[in-house]
């Protein structure tokens, strides 16, 4: 699929089985299956309209085994903000999100730059619910990033969860435009405007 460089990139992570498909096909298709099949790694785009401006989310389902490194280390420097999801039936699950959180970390520099959504997924099950919602509050204040619990089956808080990120991001862009000083990235870009420049 061509990248378009007016998209915004949201990368999902987590373990297997957690439900990153299933929480991705609830909000781009509005399906749900039973069945688990592992992702390797998808991508899908879904345009979507917050605060009467339109927007195309490039949306990265990535796979939960570890054995692509390269390829998770590419989906966090190209991605514009994540979405970290663990099982709420799974503690293990909640775990082996803090490796992922700490080579975001690594690779993006400031995460209160960019926004991070913590899901604890699966919230219909309660019967086998090892994470309480406390304890994924707790690890998000930990990360400075937000949280929210859904489900994809039931599809509560599926819609939410991406407006929200959304939200996340145009609260920051907007703090940053209230600074007011501009940094020297913008500067150069300004200063470049105009010129031709042979690659």
């Amino acid at each position: 699929m061509p990248e378009q460089s007016n998209d915004y990139r949201v990368v999902v992570f987590g373990a297997g089985g957690v439900g990153k498909s299933s929480l991705v096909l609830r909000f781009v298709k509005g399906t749900f299956r039973e069945s688990y099949i592992p992702t390797i790694e998808d991508t899908y785009r879904q345009v979507i309209s917050c605060d009467k401006s339109i927007c195309t989310l490039q949306i990265t389902d990535t796979t939960g085994s570890h054995q692509f490194p390269a390829m998770q280390r590419l989906s966090i420097s190209k991605g514009h903000a994540f979405i970290l999801v663990y099982s709420i039936t799974s503690k293990q699950s909640l775990e082996e999100l803090k490796p992922i959180y700490e080579q975001i970390c690594q690779i993006k520099g400031d995460v209160e730059s960019i926004p991070i959504m913590l899901v604890g997924n699966k919230c219909d099950e309660t019967s086998g619910r090892e994470v309480e919602s406390p304890t994924g509050e707790a690890v998000s204040k930990r990360w400075k990033c937000a949280f929210m619990e859904t489900s994809a089956k039931t599809n509560h808080n599926v819609q939410e969860l991406f407006k929200e990120l959304l939200n996340l991001e145009k609260r920051r862009t907007v703090s940053l435009q209230i600074d007011g000083k501009k940094n020297k990235q913008q500067k150069r870009a300004e200063k470049l405007k105009g010129k031709c420049v042979v690659m």
